[in-house]
C-alpha cells in the first residue's frame, strides 16, 4: 500500500497492494492544509479567574445552584504535508488548551458550544470578515472523549470513580471538521497554534494527559488530506487502496496438499 494517491507519486517501485481493510470503520475525515485559513487578532479576552484556586472555587459556587458544569471542547484539524495538525491556544506562552469552555446552565449544548466558538475564534462584528456566514458556522462532529472532574480539584479522569456519584464537570471533546476556507480571528492575549500529532502523542509533560491523548481518540479515523484545489494528495482511507490499480495476487507458500 502507499498513502500518497495515484496523481500524485513519484515513484513506480509499489509495494504489494492489501485486500479491502475498512470493515465497520467510521466516516473518513478530508482535512485541508494550514495555508488555507486566515489568521486575524481581536480584542484580548482575559481569562475569568485570577488563578486556579479561584476558577475551582468559581465553580463550587455554581454547582451550589445549577449543578454539574457541562464543558465542550473542539478539535480542528488541518494538515501540513499530508500529517494531521490540531489548532490549539496557548495562553501565557505555557498553558495549552482547545478552543471551548463551559456553557451556561440553561443552553442546548449543541447551539452552546457554537457560541463558544464564535465568541472565542469568529471575526469580530466590525471585521471585514464578518459578512462572510462560513466564519460563523461550525459542524460539530462525533463526540470523542468525555472528562470528569469528581470533586472541586484539578484532576479529571476518564471515566467515573466508582465511590463518586455527584461528579461536579464533564467535559466533553467534539471533533469539529473546518470547511475549505475560514477566517479565525484570535483574541490578542492567546496564540493559535497548530500542533502535528506526532508531537502530542505520549507528551503528558508539556501538554497534560488530556491534549496528549488527542492522537488516541483519531487512530479510528482515516483521513484524506487534500490541496488547496481539492486534489487528493494522501490517504489512510483502506478503501482507496488499488481502487484503480492492479491488485497484486496473494503468493500461496503452502496449500496442504501432498506434491
Amino acid at each position: 500500500m502507499s498513502t500518497v494517491t495515484e496523481q500524485f507519486r513519484k515513484s513506480k517501485n509499489l509495494p504489494p497492494i492489501p485486500f479491502s481493510f475498512d470493515t465497520n470503520q467510521p466516516k473518513t475525515i478530508r482535512v485541508y492544509p494550514v495555508t488555507n485559513y486566515k489568521f486575524d487578532v481581536k480584542d484580548p479576552q482575559p481569562e475569568e479567574d485570577s488563578s486556579v484556586m479561584a476558577r475551582l472555587q468559581r465553580l463550587q459556587d455554581q454547582y451550589k445552584v445549577h449543578g454539574m458544569r457541562r464543558t465542550c471542547e473542539a478539535i480542528l484539524i488541518c494538515h501540513e504535508h499530508g500529517h494531521p495538525y490540531i489548532l490549539m491556544l496557548q495562553i501565557a506562552n505555557s498553558f495549552y488548551k482547545l478552543p471551548g469552555d463551559y456553557i451556561q446552565f440553561d443552553e442546548e449544548e449543541t447551539e452552546g458550544f457554537a457560541r463558544l466558538l464564535n465568541e472565542r475564534l469568529s471575526p469580530p462584528s466590525n471585521s471585514t470578515h464578518a459578512a462572510d456566514p462560513i466564519n460563523f458556522e461550525w459542524n460539530i462532529g462525533d463526540c470523542v472523549a468525555q472528562w470528569w472532574r469528581p470533586n472541586f480539584e484539578t484532576f479529571m479522569y476518564p471515566f467515573i470513580p466508582p465511590h463518586i456519584t455527584r461528579p461536579k464537570e464533564c467535559k466533553k471533546t467534539y471533533i469539529v471538521p473546518l470547511p475549505k476556507r475560514k477566517v479565525l480571528a484570535v483574541p490578542k492575549n492567546m496564540k493559535l497554534l497548530a500542533v502535528p500529532l506526532f508531537e502530542l502523542y505520549d507528551n503528558p509533560g508539556r501538554y497534560g494527559v488530556q491534549l496528549s491523548s488527542i492522537p488516541l481518540y483519531l487512530a479510528r479515523y482515516n483521513f484524506e488530506f487534500v490541496d488547496s484545489d481539492d486534489n487528493i494528495i494522501s490517504t489512510y482511507a483502506t478503501s482507496h487502496w488499488g481502487s484503480s490499480e492492479k491488485r497484486h495476487e496473494p503468493l500461496s507458500l503452502a496449500d496442504g496438499k501432498d506434491n
